[in-house]
């Protein structure tokens, strides 16, 4: 590997043994803070099918818009200020990698994140912090703004000198993922009409699998599981030797042989709520004892 290279940010897994059926579960308040989501992956053990009320969940998922060259500062027009304020409405810049280019998201609760290359954060004006993707020196920012507070209101100072910054001296504009809670595309709409827009669902495929190997829950770390998981989502052969010149993984020891398996994927903007929603659906089908 090139010495020059720079390191990766930190990285923190964090795995925590519940149950549903525990009040104090933290499930809810961990997918709260996972504002934006691009895929949900789904093994249900014993099933040859999607039972039909996890169906109709999958079904229902939010749709999302892809707006072409969007000016970041229509996001500060008023049409769109009460939904922002409502907390409804989220949106990220598509297209963009968060190490080389400049990145815009809006999450809940009114705040707008811009993560910059220094000459566009000194364009801009407005103050923030060094970004945790810098090289060996300090060459990119983030800023973040709470659009409800009372300065942003249209006409406020903050509001102004943040317009200003978006629309005159940094003309940002880009490709922009946009999404809302059901019932708010109404706020929506005078935005859409006046640029180049399509509207996109969530993908959903199914894949049934066969005589799988299965670890022991109860017997099997957090990790371990994980990694397993995370090969059977990517249809990698669990029954390698450690010879093997393309993979050495081999399911956890001891496991059990499933006759029939389904995985599910689910890849699009997935808001939170809709993560939620399939997680409480989910949380309602029966299991076998020992099963993941």
């Amino acid at each position: 590997m090139c010495s020059d290279m720079y390191r990766t940010p930190r990285t923190l897994l964090v795995c925590d043994r519940s149950s549903f059926l525990d009040e104090k579960n933290r499930v809810s308040s961990q997918v709260e803070q996972l504002h934006f989501n691009h895929k949900v992956s789904v093994l249900l053990p014993g099933c040859s099918s999607t039972p039909s009320n996890l169906n109709l969940v999958m079904n229902t998922i939010s749709n999302f818009y892809l707006i072409r060259k969007l000016p970041i500062h229509e996001l500060l027009n008023p049409d769109l200020q009460s939904a922002i304020n409502q907390g409804v409405v989220y949106g990220l810049s598509f297209g963009t990698r968060i190490d080389e280019d400049t990145c815009v998201a809006l999450v809940p609760k009114g705040r707008l994140i811009l993560s910059l290359d220094k000459d566009s954060y000194e364009l801009l004006g407005i103050e923030g912090k060094p970004s945790r993707f810098n090289h060996r020196t300090c060459s990119r920012f983030v800023v973040s703004v709470d659009l409800t507070d009372s300065s942003m209101a249209p006409g406020g100072w903050g509001h102004t000198r943040l317009l200003t910054g978006l629309r005159s001296h940094l003309q940002l504009q880009t490709d922009f993922l946009l999404s809302h809670h059901s019932g708010s595309r109404a706020t929506l709409q005078p935005l859409l009409s006046r640029y180049d827009w399509s509207e996109h669902r969530p993908e959903v495929s199914c894949r049934h699998l066969t005589d799988m190997a299965c670890p022991a829950l109860q017997s099997c770390d957090c990790h371990s599981l994980l990694e397993w998981f995370g090969a059977v989502e990517a249809n990698i052969s669990c029954e390698n030797s450690s010879s093997s010149f393309l993979s050495s993984f081999t399911c956890p020891e001891p496991n059990n042989t499933l006759s029939h398996a389904l995985s599910i994927s689910i890849c699009g903007l997935l808001l939170p709520h809709d993560v939620q929603r399939l997680i409480q659906e989910l949380s309602r089908l029966s299991w076998s004892p020992g099963l993941p």
